[in-house]
């Protein structure tokens, strides 16, 4: 045996970056436990439904991540998150469109505002293949979401012109 060779290193997978959108999920979760705890009945059975749902999958998340750690499969690198990426272009633009999400809400309202943000990650993320149901499909799911949340809740998001539109109409 040849004492000058190193022992191969077996290759682990990095799980840090996975921990951070649970992680961040978790605490947006508590904290929005926290924020509807005078809110009516209603919204805290719904909220505690939607939260809890969240909690189980970052729970079933860590569990897979902490088996990888223990078994030595995985280590706490980030990987790919922070280094060159081929998809580095695509995560800046989903920044972008998600901060110019929350900037615009005010003006355009909830329902506008979530069909041109999902249209145009959906766009993004799926280089620009199938628009016509990318389009289609954010309707739906906006439209959706103003349906649920504002007429059938009456949550109260911010109201742009459709919300105008449809509220005068309805």
């Amino acid at each position: 045996m040849d004492e000058h060779r190193s022992p191969r290193r077996r290759q682990t997978r990095p799980v840090g970056g996975d921990l951070i959108i649970p992680i961040a999920a978790l605490a947006f979760t508590l904290y929005y436990f926290s924020s509807i705890i005078s809110s009516p009945w209603e919204a805290q059975v719904n909220a505690f439904f939607v939260g809890s749902i969240l909690i189980v999958l970052v729970v079933v998340q860590l569990v897979r991540s902490g088996r990888q750690l223990f078994t030595g499969e995985g280590d706490l690198r980030l990987g790919d998150l922070v280094g060159p990426s081929a998809i580095f272009r695509k995560r800046l633009l989903l920044l972008l469109l998600t901060i110019g999400y929350v900037v615009v809400i005010e003006w355009l309202g909830f329902t506008l505002t979530t069909f041109f943000f999902l249209a145009a990650a959906m766009l993004l993320l799926n280089d620009g293949r199938r628009p016509g149901f990318i389009v289609g499909l954010a309707a739906a799911l906006a439209l959706g979401g103003y349906l649920l949340f504002v007429a059938a809740f009456q949550t109260r998001f911010p109201e742009g012109p459709l919300e105008h539109l449809l509220g005068a109409l309805i």
